[in-house]
């Protein structure tokens, strides 16, 4: 009883490893193939996967300032 208690157990957190190690992969952000194993983005139109068409300078300063809350200087 024990040994397939401890069978299944194991068979639960093999799936619980599997299960979050593909979720976390779907969750990740859109990073250019230039970013390495960062976790967060680098600023800028050249780091983002999805190129912009019309990318201007008020994207660009917009892009610098997150995550943080304060506008950009010449705003």
């Amino acid at each position: 009883m024990i040994i397939k208690l401890a069978a299944l157990a194991g068979i639960g957190y093999a799936g619980y490893k599997y299960y979050e190690k593909n979720h976390a992969s779907s969750t990740q952000p859109a990073f250019a193939g230039n970013q390495g194993d960062a976790t967060i983005r680098t600023a800028g139109a050249d780091s983002m996967r999805d190129k912009q068409s019309g990318w201007t300078k008020t994207d660009e300063e917009l892009d610098q300032s997150f995550p943080a809350s304060d506008p950009p200087a010449n705003y």
